[in-house]
C-alpha cells in the first residue's frame, strides 16, 4: 500500500513539474530562427512633396505647432500637385 502511494506521489509530482517529459521545442545548439525584415514601403509622390513643403514651412516658422504647419503643408501640396 505504501509503495503504491509513493508511485502515485512520484507520478503526480513529475506531471506537475513536467520532469517526466523533455521539452524538445528548443534543442541545444540550434539557433533561433531570424525574423525576416519587412521591406520599406515606397514613398509616394504626395509624401515626398508634403515632406518638402513641411520642411520649408518649418524653416520659416520654427515655433509654430505641428498641427498648423501640417495643415498648411497639406494645402500647399494639394495646390502644387493639382
Amino acid at each position: 500500500m505504501n509503495a503504491d502511494w509513493e508511485r502515485g506521489y512520484a507520478a503526480g509530482y513529475s506531471a506537475a513539474h513536467r520532469t517526466d517529459v523533455r521539452d524538445i521545442t528548443t534543442e541545444r545548439g540550434m539557433a533561433a530562427p531570424t525574423p525576416q525584415k519587412k521591406a520599406p514601403r515606397k514613398v509616394s509622390a504626395y509624401g515626398k512633396r508634403y515632406g518638402r513643403e513641411y520642411k520649408r514651412l518649418k524653416a520659416k516658422h520654427p515655433r509654430a505647432s505641428f498641427g498648423s504647419l501640417s495643415k498648411k503643408a497639406h494645402a500647399a501640396t494639394r495646390k502644387a500637385m493639382k
